[in-house]
């Protein structure tokens, strides 16, 4: 590997299992050192085990503000610093609009787009000492072009869309850069909400290979590398986006 990320220290969220699994896989391979915030204790373990030194597991539930704060000040304290956030945690509930609770909406907008905000919010200071920062938020082609079923997923990664960008605007004039990626279509147990509501995996792969122009679905390790581009300097000239990593669906 060409260690892209070298002497880079990344902050980030949901980094276990999935698509957040593959970033730690790409961040390391390229000279980063992580401190992952989740939630599952065990398969925190696991990943420090598997990564020794370069990685930090920080159990949180960042639907708390005060977990969230506390979470950054140890991963701060481990690094000596952050010079990136990947803000990849999130949630995925489905079912009709008429029957979707309240609370489960409040849910998903709190840990997909809430905590995305407190972690910006609460980390300014160390990502304004690193220089040229980067913030990296994953959003969904679902926050730009909606699906039944997923009113309030759709909805909150629309919203990343917009925080992403707005705060990037703001933040462009002390040099730090923030973008959000928009997977479509990934094989993993995240989706497997939107699966359910679709009938089941049969119904779901038919119609994914029919909206998909490249025919396929994606594996969480076809994501991983735009991570590392927004999160390295190689991106430097970079913010504001909202990429899109479907196959061709969203043109």
């Amino acid at each position: 590997m060409s260690e892209r990320m070298a002497g880079k220290r990344v902050l980030l969220t949901g980094g276990v299992a999935n698509i957040g699994l593959a970033i730690v896989e790409a961040f390391i391979a390229e000279g980063a050192i992580v401190s992952v915030v989740d939630i599952d204790v065990k398969k925190g373990a696991d990943l420090e085990g598997r990564f020794g030194g370069k990685v930090k597991f920080l159990q949180a539930d960042i639907s708390k503000e005060e977990e969230i704060r506390e979470s950054i000040a140890k991963a701060a304290t481990w690094m000596n610093g952050i010079d990136t956030l990947c803000l990849n945690a999130g949630i995925q509930l489905s079912g009709k609009a008429e029957t979707f609770s309240t609370a489960d909406w409040d849910r998903v907008f709190a840990i997909n787009v809430r905590a995305n905000f407190v972690f910006v919010r609460e980390s300014l200071n160390f990502l304004r000492q690193g220089g040229r920062s980067s913030v990296v938020m994953m959003s969904s082609l679902a926050g730009k072009r909606g699906a039944p079923g997923l009113t309030a997923y759709s909805s909150s990664k629309a919203a990343v869309i917009g925080l992403a960008t707005t705060l990037a605007l703001e933040l462009a004039p002390e040099g730090i850069r923030v973008n959000a990626v928009c997977p479509g279509w990934i094989d993993t147990p995240f989706n497997q909400p939107a699966i359910n509501f679709m009938g089941g995996r049969e119904k779901q792969e038919a119609a994914a290979k029919a909206i998909i122009p490249l025919g396929r679905q994606a594996s969480a390790n076809e994501v991983a590398p735009l991570f590392v581009y927004l999160a390295s300097d190689e991106s430097s000239y970079v913010t504001a986006q909202a990429i899109n990593v479907d196959g061709g669906v969203y043109n």
